[in-house]
């Protein structure tokens, strides 16, 4: 049998350092670390400087304005009134028709921004080289045509006596000058005038697929009806959420400059968005506070809109990556 013999070993000893010299394991200092946390921030600083004074000081300086009566003379005091501002504008019976309108529109314009865009990218997909450069350009081209230029454009076009519209379709209607005509006469050309881009998004978002998911449909024997049914609507579906979003956002700003320019929002108030009651609130009633207030509760709606499809998008690759 044998027996184990057990030898006492000193602990070892700590190394000598020199007089007033750190340790060497000791923390960096909080000099030190700032300067290694610092390039980051110093390379979003101007990005973050720009957004708080065009974006945040003039948010701020909306909602202060809100709780006060001005006329927007530089002469006269801001007054304050509290949340006279926020009673009056959900008492005022132009707020709820021109709700009801801004929602016509979006419901208007998904079609131009989502629906045709992707049937159009669909069926062009077998367009290469400069054929293909010369299709995106001229898709693109309404896109750079200003609004106003446009607008004068299409009243032309909408002529009710000598228009190329009436002229094609037979008939003698006065499209701007209608109310049952005047909005969706707005809305259609919004919808010309953004299709380029919507087409050229969705394009990009095909482009984005890679091709080796339809090669191995193909040998399983899908058709190609199936193959954009199943594999390429549902990864082309991030690319049509941001579309619809933007739409939702954006429509009545896209509609505004068309307004403005051939409407006024009327006829009968039958052109008139929230975008551009805000405006008249604004720039005709001379009433700041009440647009001010305007701007914030319409602010707080599309937060609250866009909130949902942002959370969606945000979701969708934790829950594909499960």
């Amino acid at each position: 049998m044998v027996t184990g013999t057990f030898v006492e070993v000193a602990p070892p000893s700590r190394p000598a350092t020199v007089e007033g010299a750190p340790p060497a394991a000791a923390r960096p200092s909080l000099a030190a670390r700032l300067r290694r946390a610092a390039p980051p921030y110093l390379y979003l600083a101007p990005g973050l400087a720009l957004l708080a004074v065009w974006t945040y000081r003039p948010l701020a300086q909306t909602l202060y304005l809100s709780f006060h009566s001005w006329d927007l003379s530089p002469a006269s005091p801001l007054v304050p009134v509290g949340t006279a501002n926020y009673e009056r504008l959900l008492t005022t019976p132009e707020l709820g028709a021109s709700v009801v309108r801004t929602l016509v529109v979006i419901g208007g314009m998904l079609p131009f921004t989502v629906a045709v865009p992707l049937a159009v990218a669909l069926l062009a997909r077998g367009v290469r080289g400069r054929a293909g450069a010369a299709y995106r350009g001229m898709v693109f081209a309404p896109m750079l045509v200003a609004p106003v230029a446009g607008a004068a454009a299409w009243q032309w076009l909408l002529d009710p006596s000598a228009g190329a519209v009436n002229a094609a379709l037979g008939t003698g209607a006065n499209w701007l000058n209608d109310t049952a005509t005047a909005q969706w006469a707005i809305i259609v050309i919004a919808g010309w005038h953004v299709v380029g881009f919507a087409v050229l998004v969705v394009s990009a978002g095909l482009t984005g697929i890679d091709p080796e998911y339809a090669a191995a449909a193909r040998v399983d024997g899908a058709s190609r009806a199936q193959t954009t049914r199943w594999i390429t609507l549902p990864l082309l579906s991030p690319t049509l959420a941001f579309l619809a979003l933007v739409t939702v956002l954006l429509s009545a700003q896209w509609t505004f400059p068309l307004v403005d320019t051939l409407t006024q929002g009327g006829p009968a108030g039958s052109t008139t968005t929230i975008y551009y009651l805000l405006w008249e609130f604004g720039f005709r009633s001379h009433d700041a506070g009440l647009a001010a207030a305007a701007g914030m509760l319409f602010f707080a709606g599309f937060l609250l809109v866009a909130a949902l499809p942002a959370r969606l998008a945000d979701r969708a690759p934790r829950e594909e990556g499960a």
